[in-house]
């Protein structure tokens, strides 16, 4: 499947990635592949075969969903970097209107 280069610039907008013209360019033979790729596996016959969520057989462990204690508050932070008043202390992600 062919892809411009202006779908390849949208695809990597939207992902936020920053791209030269040479990285899109080489990008956009990539994703071709793929999309070739994928079109292929469209006409695999998969008539009888059973849907599954994993290519090797297992069995999910699944604990009880009981309320227990919670982990003391002391315990939760004994090895936090930075502690205030009870709480995690992180830096600012976002910055303040100013």
């Amino acid at each position: 499947m062919a892809l411009t280069r202006d779908e390849v610039a949208e695809i990597a907008q939207l992902a936020r990635l920053a791209m030269s013209d040479g990285e899109l360019e080489s990008l956009r033979g990539e994703l071709a592949a793929i999309l070739d790729h994928v079109a292929a596996l469209r006409d695999v016959d998969t008539t009888g075969v059973e849907p599954m969520t994993h290519a090797v057989p297992t069995t999910l462990r699944l604990r009880a969903d009981a309320a227990a204690a919670s982990l003391p508050v002391d315990i939760a932070l004994r090895d936090a970097p930075v502690e205030r008043d009870g709480c995690f202390e992180v830096p600012a992600i976002i910055k303040a209107a100013t």
